[in-house]
């Protein structure tokens, strides 16, 4: 009867489109669950602080060394449509919480492994997935527990928060510049913190190819990747007013046609006067609103979006006053949000009340660049800069970075952290084996393939530490059993608390992780026939 309905379909497909290609049932599992394991294979190697590099090297032959999970998915041009859709789900995830890429794509590729050797039994797919979905609802219950339990046991304060940044940054970068950068990046979450809402686009993180990376720093204030223009202009000012606006300080082109038609020299000289004169009135004003606020040894300092021409920058220098002109739109917002005030878009609007304060604005010079530093400001922006001796450290710096600002960020957002090390997939693994014995029938098969799937990230762990997976899994278990948090301590392979050792994951990625990876290996599951069927033009 089997063989009857599967020659039927071939036939219906066929019929469709005789040059359709299938695969099916058995063996379209087979291929998908292959796909899958091929990706974790590739991926785990790379999980954790002790996980290896990888090497990607691009068509024109530039190579980056990086571990980051959704680099490699993203950079790895995945053909296979199976291990595309995982790698979907997992740059997802990275979207979503800006974690838990490579915790994902080991989870799909464990619960599949797990339910082949269920399906090699004739187990039906939907059993399993049916019990993969009840395993799923009672790990979010649990992890909403969970939750409840760390926000009584722990208050979020400035440790926890850099805990969870060097924990996030360890699996990307060397240790020793991990945890200098841990407190680089809560110092700016805190600063741009307004209340509950916290916007990461007010940290602008600039890069310096300069010195060392532990030179990285963090700047209370805006890093301009540009100078004053004129030789004369101050270069290291204390206690400034900030002018930052978008005026046209130049000669302006009409929007339009138009021409001016003059019968003499005189005539053209009164046009060129004219024009000058439009032009240093605004610089005129400029002038007197700095000499009526500027009476005790304050300096003043204008930042244009537009440009400045080089005589009107000689009567702002003449005035002891510096000007940077076009500067990028994004500064401008940021500036007013960093140094107060407020941006002008006509001189009509000068007034002491639109300027904002800084208490030091500086330049710096790398070969022929040029930075201007505004520090020492109270506002909701901030810059961190990266230094490095060459683009490749940077932009390893600056994905880690940005990783680092997520994950303090999402503890702020759910005022919780779980603890790492495998320590809460130690515990709910336990759960959910607990769980499977209220379970009647044979779905408990599915919730046992999430059970022991939820143990690929310890036992990974110990194996990119070159610990044996399988003792470190039972000592874990038995600190489990003295009602421990049982992390694992990657340098010795013993169990230690990661809470005390301050090893802390984000809530929001855990429950993201449970939810994405169930469903992806679910519908993977779900297939029982591949079609590849490619459109064939005319002439074949």
């Amino acid at each position: 009867r089997i063989h009857t309905h599967t020659h039927t379909m071939s036939n219906s497909i066929n019929t469709i489109n005789p040059h359709a290609k299938q695969a099916q049932k058995n063996q379209a599992l087979a291929i998908n669950i292959s796909a899958a394991r091929s990706l974790q294979n590739i991926i785990k190697t790379n999980l954790g602080p002790r996980g290896t590099l990888k090497m990607l090297v691009g068509g024109s032959g530039d190579i980056r060394l990086t571990k980051d999970g959704c680099e490699l998915l993203n950079d790895m041009h995945i053909q296979h449509p199976t291990a595309a859709l995982i790698a979907r789900t997992a740059t997802a995830q990275d979207d979503i919480t800006g974690d838990g890429t490579s915790s994902i794509v080991l989870l799909i590729g464990e619960m599949l492994a797990q339910a082949s050797r269920f399906l090699a039994e004739n187990t039906h797919p939907s059993i399993l997935i049916e019990g993969m979905y009840l395993a799923k609802n009672e790990a979010q219950k649990f992890l909403r527990e969970y939750k409840v339990k760390m926000q009584q046991r722990m208050k979020i304060d400035r440790e926890i928060l850099v805990s969870v940044a060097r924990t996030a940054l360890r699996t990307k970068v060397a240790e020793d510049l991990a945890d200098q950068l841990a407190d680089i990046v809560v110092d700016a979450v805190t600063t741009v913190q307004d209340g509950k809402r916290i916007d990461l686009h007010m940290i602008e993180i600039m890069h310096m190819v300069h010195k060392m990376d532990k030179e990285s720093r963090f700047v209370n204030g805006i890093v301009l990747d540009h100078g004053a223009r004129h030789p004369d202009m101050n270069r290291n000012m204390r206690n400034c007013f900030i002018l930052t606006c978008n005026i046209s300080l130049e000669y302006e082109k009409s929007e339009v046609n138009s021409k001016f038609t003059y019968k003499s020299a005189k005539q053209r000289q009164a046009l060129v006067d004219a024009e000058r004169r439009v032009v240093d009135r605004k610089v005129q004003a400029i002038i007197d609103l700095k000499n009526e606020i500027c009476k005790n040894g304050e300096n003043f300092v204008v930042i244009n979006q537009k440009g400045i021409d080089p005589l009107s920058l000689d009567l702002f220098a003449k005035n002891g006053i510096t000007a940077l002109r076009r500067a990028k739109r994004r500064n401008m917002e940021r500036l007013t949000l960093a140094c107060g005030g407020s941006a002008i878009n006509a001189i009509e609007e000068l007034s002491p009340e639109v300027l904002g304060h800084a208490d030091h604005v500086y330049e710096q010079l790398l070969v022929e660049e040029r930075f201007t530093f505004v520090e020492g400001v109270k506002g909701k922006s901030c810059t961190i800069l990266l230094k490095g001796p060459n683009l490749h450290t940077i932009a390893q710096i600056k994905g880690a970075v940005r990783d680092g600002l997520r994950a303090v960020k999402n503890t702020l957002d759910d005022n919780c952290v779980i603890p790492g090390a495998g320590a809460f997939e130690m515990e709910l693994s336990k759960h959910l084996y607990k769980f499977a014995e209220t379970v009647s029938g044979r779905p408990k098969l599915g919730v046992r393939c999430f059970a022991e799937a939820m143990l690929a990230i310890p036992k990974t762990l110990a194996t990119n530490s070159g610990l044996d997976p399988e003792d470190c899994t039972l000592e874990m278990e038995d600190a489990l059993k003295k009602d421990l948090t049982p992390g694992l301590n990657l340098q010795t392979g013993k169990v230690m608390d990661p809470i005390q050792e301050g090893i802390l994951d984000n809530y929001k990625v855990k429950q993201q992780i449970l939810e994405a990876a169930t469903y992806s290996a679910t519908q993977i599951l779900y297939v029982d026939s591949i079609l590849s069927a490619n459109r064939k033009t005319a002439g074949q």
